[in-house]
């Protein structure tokens, strides 16, 4: 029989690696450009002078520069979520649906960052909080309008959402377009009819600013797409991208409240809410209850 040849071990001991080089070394033998005079350079293209000097914390306490970094985070990541949420309704409405599932599970991924930033801001203690609370005012999140942007965009419609913007026409001319234009939900549901499924004319006509209501003919129209995979692999996967979203958004939602009741227990915001109660409440809202209440059917 053929005797197997072992592999060698290698010893480390047997060549020593060569002694760690500094820096300059390294940096000594690679083309990197080192002089900017003149050019763009890495600070100039992301604009981090503007960013890094938004900071301004109002208190003498330490803890308010996490206050502050963690929400402009949170905007920054709600920027990106608006830019790809409006580029996939456009690509639902234009039946673009694979342009449509990599921005949504983009805003999705985005979703898990934004869940963990409470993990951060769960550093906060009572104590520390009550320090830069006096100096709040009544801002709050609450105000955010990017957040309720989003809302819109998602379904989740409520014209007193608007008027704590009123006091900004640039801004409250944003939030009401979001308002007043078919939400993703919608447009999904027309392209449902567009491919031949039965969905109700009340829910492919209606005045987009009211909040949507469910219905049966649309959870048969979903149950349909559900049962034939095969035929229907694209709204299947549509589905189920709105499906890890809303997953992804409630996530967010718990988060926030236990941040919250952790760091102010039950006192009310500072933007005049009930603060954890009125956060309960939002775990309640549904944003695309059919593709939730069909897996009962299956």
């Amino acid at each position: 029989m053929r005797k197997l040849r072992r592999a060698p071990v290698y010893d480390p001991m047997s060549t020593p690696d060569p002694a760690p080089k500094s820096a300059e070394e390294v940096i000594k033998g690679e083309p990197a450009q080192l002089d900017f005079q003149g050019r763009m350079s890495y600070g100039d293209y992301l604009q981090l002078d503007r960013i890094l000097t938004a900071q301004k914390p109002l208190s003498p306490d330490h803890n308010e520069m996490l206050f502050i970094v963690q929400h402009q985070t949170t905007e920054l990541w709600m920027k990106l979520m608006l830019h790809e949420l409006s580029a996939a309704i456009e690509s639902v409405r234009s039946d673009a649906l694979g342009s449509a599932f990599k921005m949504l599970a983009r805003v999705s991924r985005i979703m898990e960052q934004m869940v963990h930033a409470w993990d951060v801001l769960a550093t906060m203690t009572p104590p520390e909080y009550s320090a830069i609370r006096p100096y709040l005012g009544q801002s709050s999140g609450f105000q955010s309008w990017q957040y309720r942007s989003i809302e819109f965009a998602m379904g989740n419609k409520n014209a007193a959402m608007l008027k704590p913007h009123a006091h900004r026409p640039d801004i409250l001319a944003q939030v009401d377009a979001a308002y007043r234009a078919p939400s993703l939900y919608d447009e999904s549901l027309k392209l449902l009819s567009r491919r031949g499924l039965a969905i109700p004319h009340s829910h492919l006509e209606r005045d987009w600013t009211l909040p949507y209501a469910a219905s049966d003919a649309v959870e048969a129209a979903w149950i349909a797409v559900y049962r034939d995979t095969a035929r229907h692999w694209d709204l299947y996967q549509l589905g189920e991208e709105l499906m890890d979203l809303e997953d992804a958004f409630r996530l967010w939602r718990f988060r926030h409240v236990t941040t919250v009741e952790r760091v102010i227990g039950f006192k009310r915001g500072t933007g005049g809410t009930g603060g954890v109660s009125y956060l309960r409440k939002m775990l309640d809202v549904v944003l695309f209850p059919e593709i939730w209440s069909l897996r009962t059917h299956l």
